[in-house]
């Protein structure tokens, strides 16, 4: 892997492969650009290598590979074909693709007599990469879990995709299928790529997951229902050993109390999210002595934060601005052997998190998705950080994006929760329990089971507003747990110096901006100047809006400080208007 490693998949392998009228020496070098892989599967049209033992989880196994014990229904022979899943959770019968992917949130390949289907999970959470070629014999598409090793079979130097970085930049992280490079996509949840054989050719298929195709109704759930469900979404890790990390917040103390109550083989941990705030810790001390969990500080330096933003950046593949604060805490979950449970989706379902009273109120959907789509983005700085022109670009650009990845739920019940789900908890906030804790630790997203899932995205929102009914969860929980302090709640704050503005911070963020700086038009002549002033400068950026734009636009130089050297013309589009 390009300046650093490769993650140990010891709990989801890596996978790699090829459908349609691939090029053997191309699969190749594909192989041998990722992970070491061995191969699950060949046929014409269909190549499928894994880091780790993948068996059919229904049909035919590849020749020579392991025969399942029975059909998928129970009786009969094993239907024609084979069907591939990996992820934590795996289908236990064939089935059509967006029901593998809603179900079991899961991406795989399916090898039927005259198709083949390469899929996504319905939100997409596990990555699939790919590069589209066509050669004499027709398309070829190869496909990978990470973005480098598709850049083996890329065109140099590589073009860059600055709609990519429109999103980081605004959003803190791409939309659709928008990657750093322009030849190397990612595939969008609730997707497929299908290769016919027949006509030899691949088309896309875009399948509405359950909860959009059927809108919720108000079922009258309530508290103790919603924790009954998190106990039947917990009950398959029983006879596992968990890390529960827990914070101020009310996701991680609900996911501990409902663990605890079942018993359960629990530690937990927590860490500094590096807000200027320690509350975290302190609330977090609180809950697990109140819960009677073994519970563990893991404590951060600040003075190592640039080697901590460079590994999450570089194992983050540039995706996302976010998670630099998670990095110590990743690599002691590898070592613990404990599967993760994770709030994932919490904030959205139950909390009404970014739905301001804006979007709510908003009278057409135009203006709704405005207003949203102003919470999710990235407020104004203390000064300008990029020109008018870049900053035109960016606006127009993640204007047009957002629109069309949020366009299935237009008139939707759920249609802000689902929006932020599907834009800003897939592609920016599951990047760290998914890419950073795993492929090493398996995580585990309780809020995410269907019928949890279900049962919270039915709860109206006006029910939920100012977190009244997430409160009543909490007291069906743990009622003791329930009154502790929250950072959820309006509590005084113990303010600590941010790591990442601390004097080696300073200095490494410096440095990227110089690189950053070299892009024409990219900053404004307000922040040009901060440039030219030195580190010390940064000091000014305590603000919350002015820190993510830094660190956006420090994630954009540490990547064109990784990659310089293979990139291709960084001309930015809107040179033209400067």
């Amino acid at each position: 892997m390009r300046n650093g490693k490769w993650p140990e998949h010891r709990a989801r392998p890596y996978v790699c492969g090829a459908i349609g009228a691939y090029d053997p020496a191309r699969l190749d070098v594909l192989r041998n650009a990722g992970p070491s892989v061995r191969e699950v599967h060949r046929a014409p049209g269909a190549a499928l290598l894994s880091s780790a033992p993948l068996p059919p989880y229904a049909g035919s196994p590849p020749a020579g590979g392991p025969a399942p014990e029975t059909s998928p229904a129970g009786s009969g022979p094993p239907p024609p074909g084979a069907w591939f899943a990996w992820a934590e959770r795996v289908p236990d019968r064939a089935a059509p693709w967006w029901a593998a992917a809603e179900t079991w949130e899961t991406p795989g390949l399916i090898d039927e007599p005259d198709t083949v289907t390469l899929h996504t999970g319905a939100f997409g959470l596990i990555d699939v990469y790919y590069l589209s070629e066509t050669g004499p014999d027709g398309e070829a598409l190869y496909f990978a879990g990470n973005i480098e090793p598709l850049l083996a079979l890329a065109r140099r130097p590589y073009e860059v995709n600055w709609d990519a970085w429109a999103a980081i930049l605004k959003l803190t992280y791409p939309l659709l299928e928008d990657t750093p490079y322009r030849q190397v996509r990612r595939l969008p949840g609730s997707t497929a790529l299908v290769w016919s054989r027949p006509q030899r050719r691949i088309t896309v298929e875009k399948r509405a997951p359950r909860w959009v195709r059927e809108e919720p109704f108000d079922r009258g759930v309530t508290a103790g229902d919603v924790v009954a469900l998190l106990h039947e979404a917990l009950k398959p890790f029983d006879d596992r050993p968990l890390l529960v990390p827990v914070s101020g917040g009310y996701d991680s103390r609900l996911l501990a109390s409902v663990a605890m109550a079942r018993k359960m083989d629990v530690e937990s941990w927590t860490t500094s999210p590096d807000d200027g705030l320690d509350n975290d810790i302190d609330f977090a001390r609180y809950v697990t002595r109140e819960l009677g969990i073994p519970h563990r500080i893991v404590p951060q330096d600040a003075t190592a934060y640039p080697g901590e933003a460079r590994w999450a950046a570089r194992r983050l593949e540039y995706l996302t601005s976010h998670h630099a604060w998670y990095s110590p805490f990743a690599r002691e979950v590898h070592k613990a052997g404990r599967a993760v449970v994770d709030g994932l989706a919490g904030g959205p379902l139950m909390k009404n998190f970014l739905i301001t009273a804006d979007a709510v109120g908003a009278g057409t959907s135009a203006d709704r998705q405005s207003a949203l789509l102003a919470a999710l983005a990235t407020g104004e700085p203390h000064l300008p950080m990029l020109s008018d022109q870049a900053l035109a670009f960016v606006d127009d650009r993640v204007g047009t994006a957002f629109a069309q990845a949020t366009s299935m739920l237009r008139g939707h019940r759920s249609e802000l929760p689902l929006s932020v789900l599907h834009t800003r908890t897939a592609r920016g906030i599951a990047r760290s329990p998914v890419n950073l804790v795993g492929p090493e630790a398996t995580p585990v997203f309780p809020f995410l089971h269907p019928e949890f899932f279900d049962a919270a995205l039915s709860v109206p929102v006006d029910r939920k507003e100012g977190g009244r009914f997430y409160r009543e969860i909490l007291r069906a929980a743990n009622s003791r747990v329930a009154a502790l302090p929250s950072t959820n709640g309006a509590l005084p704050h113990r303010r600590v110096p941010l790591r990442s503005g601390g004097p080696a911070a300073r200095e490494w963020n410096h440095r990227m901006l110089v690189k950053a700086a070299t892009i024409p038009g990219l900053m404004s002549g307000p922040m040009l100047d901060v440039v030219t002033q030195g580190p010390d400068a940064l000091t000014a950026f305590g603000s919350w809006n002015s820190r993510f734009w830094l660190r956006g636009l420090v994630l954009f130089g540490s990547w064109l400080t990784d990659y310089e050297d293979v990139l291709g013309d960084l001309t930015p589009p809107w040179a033209s208007a400067l």
